[in-house]
């Protein structure tokens, strides 16, 4: 592998955390708790086209290392994982109660896939396959979050 090939390899794994022997998306999901929390820094919309921006880049990576993998959705691969989790979270509080919360959605949601989050893994191919159903997770947790936060602080 080339230095570009390896690269991709790199930032796909998450620093290579994905190719731990146990539970590989909860430790990539974690790599996507500090970008959520500098993205809470933000204003909603900019952090929202970060957002956008991550989950091209993260197609595009994931196709990528699919490829070189030779290996259709292979479990190392955990950029999606990070850019949920950032879904997850986006445009709520970063505090302890969120992130928790937040957290235990997004794996859930990821490791159910109800409708129609499966349909994202099972219909699309490469990269968009790969990642669409962990964003689609994501906004799931996002607004299971927001009603159990509307209902702990507000209701």
């Amino acid at each position: 592998m080339n230095f570009r090939e390896r690269s991709v390899i790199f930032i796909a794994t998450g620093c290579f955390s994905g190719k731990v022997p146990i539970a590989p998306g909860t430790i990539g999901s974690m790599w996507g708790l500090p970008i959520a929390y500098c993205l809470s820094k933000m204003n909603f919309w900019a952090a929202g086209v970060v957002i956008a921006a991550m989950t091209s880049i993260a197609v595009v990576i994931s196709h990528e290392a699919e490829r070189l993998l030779n290996q259709r959705d292979p479990g190392c691969i955990v950029i999606d994982e990070i850019v949920g989790m950032t879904a997850t979270l986006w445009g709520l509080p970063f505090d302890l109660l969120t992130v928790i919360c937040g957290f235990l959605l997004f794996r859930g949601f990821d490791i159910a896939k109800p409708f129609p989050i499966r349909f994202f893994e099972k219909r699309m191919k490469g990269g968009a396959g790969i990642v669409l159903d962990d964003v689609m997770a994501g906004v799931f947790g996002n607004l299971a979050l927001r009603g159990i936060l509307f209902m702990v602080r507000d209701g």
